[in-house]
């Protein structure tokens, strides 16, 4: 192929050559005739002055055949020589070598692959190299394609560059030309410029691309501030999202922004499916690393008024190693951080690192413990499971914390009967660094500062109002029913099951058991448990019965006296946290085969007597009727997904699910208001202030008429404060109820969920 392109080459130019030598010949000839007929006098003066005039135009004629000469053969040695250096170029080192007669031991890298690699470079690190070049090529064509023009035309240089430029811009301008020369040379011109439009064609419709696929992908900057920015990408997702807008419901909608190492296309489907109103929130996805400060800074993270890192699903240890990597990315931001960090941790033994490393700006959700803890709380307390769904989220009352100067004076016993669309829970003390106090004594005052801590329906919907009357009048002081000995059976192993059992020896009454069924050996479960800091040996209340066994397998679950126990809780088993569909099946089948296995026993759990639990209450309680729900144990199970969790709510085969979701509620609370993390971190503790239910026989005489503040006046006298009821005849408690002011009936089959002192 290269001969043959230099055979055409020389054939073209040779016959070109040709041509022009014949031109010049014939002109002179011409020239020669002319004197001749000069000197013979053939032709008057007139024809003198012709002839000399034509002569002179002869003369410029010759002189222009020169410089075309010049120019043709400019253009035979410009084009033949790109292919000449192609063809040699690799023998430029070594004639050079020889010629400083030099030896070389290493091998050198041939110079045609270094040009092709410095032009590779060029084009890679230089964004606008391609351009460049384009813009040289199409220069060095009409300049090239000029000066041929002018070796085989008659036509002057300038004449023959616009002439090129014509050829390039539009292809069928070289169709009037006349002659061979002209005729190949235009030509020539003509499949150059296509070939240049070609390429500009090209590189506009790749640029093109380029920006609507960066655009697709989620690589475009986001211009916002006082958004709410999500790092990860995760199953707790959709409820945080949901959460988060109807939080911002009130303000008409707000901006989460969500950066996930994913597709922006994909995020954007998965999120569509949700098939939730956001109220006016916006939702925006980009794509990117949470690790990577250019991809921080395109979704404007020093601007954020929240920054939420999702735990990964990897298992506990890579997704907390993850969080931190993201945390130090933060703390790497130049332009600082305006709003704080909320991070979900999966292993409690491994926050207060992550503490340390954010400081202040940090706030910690551990996902795990809050689920374990709150599996504890609804066993021990049936029905309390619904409470927290009502406080965490925002579709019904939460936590609000707002300063009220007109309440400066007033102890805290007024100020728990001054919001009619709120309660009152307790104190922030401005003169103590902030602290918050929860359940303050009736004493305290309040100071110019303080802010006040309430559950209400929203942070604009409560206000102070004038002091109600309260009657004060006598009713039954009954004193807390002891504690019983209790009997719980853990299905499944969990990495955070020594905390578990720290949380029951602190709740529980001496002389109960915790059976443990799962598949870790014995000597490997007492290892887990004291390298977790457990120390087993001093156990008090507690003591722990070991049944090595699988879940799923109904021989080993028939070898237990399942109708014995008081609680089951069914864990999501360690070695399955990779998987969150197996681990949810394995927790189904698991409830499925306890089930029926109680209802063929059922007929001794009829003649079982009345469990201890349900002492001190005389009546048909909403506690007792969780307790005997179809005269089975209670059991509490662990589901990650929500769409498998609504699958056991809605058949009612167990008696409560907890899953991811209430992590997503912690979540969106603590990004709203991170002060918030402190009350729930108190009310999850197995020391302090804790949620409660009580029965109506602690504060009332039965069919006793009352206002709700009389009630919240008695529970007072308990160290009590009360946050709302459930009727007997209700499927679900009121938090917050309105019309607190309204007498109304009560009965003792009433129930009354309160946050007490714990002593």
């Amino acid at each position: 192929m290269f001969y043959l392109l230099i055979f055409n080459c020389m054939f073209f130019v040779s016959y070109a050559i040709y041509l022009r030598d014949k031109v010049v010949k014939l002109e002179e000839e011409n020239i020669n005739l002319l004197r001749l007929c000069s000197n013979k006098g053939v032709v008057g003066n007139d024809g003198i002055k012709v002839l000399q005039f034509e002569d002179g135009s002869s003369i410029s004629n010759f002189g222009n055949a020169d410089s075309r000469t010049v120019a043709l053969y400019t253009v035979v040695v410009t084009l033949i020589m790109p292919f000449v250096l192609y063809k040699y170029l690799d023998y430029l080192p070594q004639i050079k070598s020889l010629s400083k007669r030099t030896k070389k031991n290493k091998e050198e890298v041939p110079l045609k692959k270094r040009v092709a690699y410095t032009v590779d470079v060029c084009f890679s690190v230089y964004p606008y190299a391609k351009l460049l070049a384009l813009l040289f090529a199409t220069i060095f064509l009409i300049i090239f394609g000029g000066l041929a023009l002018y070796a085989v035309s008659d036509s002057s240089f300038a004449e023959a560059l616009w002439l090129s430029w014509s050829f390039v811009a539009d292809s069928g301008n070289h169709a009037d030309r006349v002659g061979t020369g002209p005729r190949i040379v235009s030509v020539s011109i003509s499949s150059g410029g296509m070939l240049i439009f070609a390429m500009m064609l090209g590189l506009v419709s790749d640029a093109i691309s380029e920006k609507v696929d960066s655009l697709r992908k989620g690589k475009s900057e986001v211009i916002e501030k006082n958004h709410i920015l999500i790092l990860g990408w995760s199953d707790k997702l959709g409820s945080l999202l949901k959460q988060l807008a109807v939080a911002n419901k009130s303000v008409g909608g707000g901006v989460i922004v969500v950066l996930a190492e994913r597709d922006k296309e994909e995020m954007e489907m998965d999120i569509a499916k949700l098939e939730f109103d956001f109220m006016g929130t916006s939702v925006i996805c980009r794509s990117g690393s949470p690790l990577i400060l250019a991809d921080l800074k395109k979704v404007s993270v020093s601007k954020a008024r929240a920054i939420i890192v999702l735990a990964s699903d990897e298992n506990a240890d890579q997704s907390d190693a993850r969080a931190l990597r993201v945390v130090l990315s933060l703390t790497g931001v130049k332009e600082g951080l305006r709003g704080h960090v909320v991070v979900e941790m999966s292993d409690l033994d491994n926050e207060p690192l992550v503490k340390l490393v954010g400081g202040e700006l940090i706030e910690t959700v551990v996902a795990h413990d809050v689920i374990g803890r709150l599996m504890i709380q609804c066993a021990l307390q049936p029905g309390l499971a619904q409470i927290w769904e009502d406080i965490l989220g925002f579709e019904n009352a939460e936590f609000y914390i707002k300063r009220w100067p007109q309440l400066a004076g007033l102890h805290f016993e007024e100020v728990l009967v001054s919001f009619p669309d709120a309660i009152p829970c307790g104190i922030k003390v401005a003169a103590d660094g902030g602290k918050i106090i929860l359940n303050p004594d009736d004493n305290y005052i309040l100071r110019e500062g303080d802010e006040v801590l309430v559950i209400a329906e929203d942070d604009d919907t409560y206000a102070p109002g004038p002091l109600p009357e309260v009657l004060k009048r006598l009713f039954p002081k009954i004193p807390d029913p002891p504690k019983y000995p209790e009997k719980i059976l853990f299905c499944g192993w969990r990495r955070d099951i020594d905390d578990m059992i720290m949380v029951l020896e602190a709740f529980l009454a001496p002389g109960s058991e915790l059976w443990m069924l799962n598949e870790v050996p014995e000597k490997e479960r007492e290892k887990k448990l004291t390298d977790g800091g457990l120390d087993i040996s001093g156990l008090v209340n507690l003591k722990l019965v070991h049944r090595e066994g699988n879940a799923v397998i109904r021989r080993h679950l028939e070898s237990l006296p399942l109708e014995t126990f008081d609680s089951i809780l069914i864990l999501a088993d360690e070695s399955l946290e990779d998987s969150i569909v197996h681990s949810d099946s394995r927790s189904l089948a698991t409830l499925l085969l306890i089930r029926d296995i109680q209802s063929r026993r059922l007929p001794y759990r009829d003649r079982k007597p009345t469990s201890l639990r349900l002492s001190g209450f005389s009546h048909s309680s909403w506690i007792r009727e969780m307790q005997q729900a179809s005269n089975k144990s209670i059991i509490i199970s662990e589901i990650l997904d929500s769409r498998t969790r609504n699958l056991v709510s809605v058949s009612r085969i167990s008696d409560y699910v907890l899953s991811n979701e209430l992590v997503s509620m912690a979540l969106a609370m603590v990004a709203e208001d991170k002060q918030i993390n402190r009350v729930l971190e108190e009310l999850f503790a197995e020391e302090g202030n804790e949620m409660c239910i009580k029965p109506a026989e602690f504060y009332l005489f039965d069919q006793e008429e009352l206002c709700f503040y009389d009630i919240m006046i008695r529970g007072r006298q308990r160290q009590e404060i009360m946050i709302g009821y459930r009727l007997a005849n209700s499927e679900r408690a009121i938090i917050n109820p309105s019309r607190k002011s309204e007498p109304r009936k009560w009965s003792l089959d009433d129930v009354f969920v309160v946050i007490s002192s714990g002593e």
